[in-house]
């Protein structure tokens, strides 16, 4: 009884890469039915446009504060 070893690897890895697919593509299964239970049962709240008015002067205030930090970081 003769056993062709080629043909031995070749089978094992068929058998490794189909499970390796298989678990993949029941990953991405899993990982689409959970984003959509979550965006389904935890949708975003919607902004309104006056928050972002506000959002755009926080951002003025925060950029000032860093670049007076890094000034000050920067003279000694």
């Amino acid at each position: 009884m003769e056993t062709n070893l080629i043909v031995e690897g070749f089978k094992f890895m068929g058998l490794g890469m189909g499970t390796v697919f298989l678990f993949l593509i029941i990953l991405i299964g899993s990982m689409n039915l959970m984003s959509f239970l979550v965006n389904r049962f935890f949708p975003e709240p919607h902004q309104n446009p006056d928050a972002t008015v506000n959002n755009k002067q926080d951002n003025k205030k925060v950029i000032a504060a860093i670049t007076a930090a890094i000034t000050h970081h920067r003279q000694g």
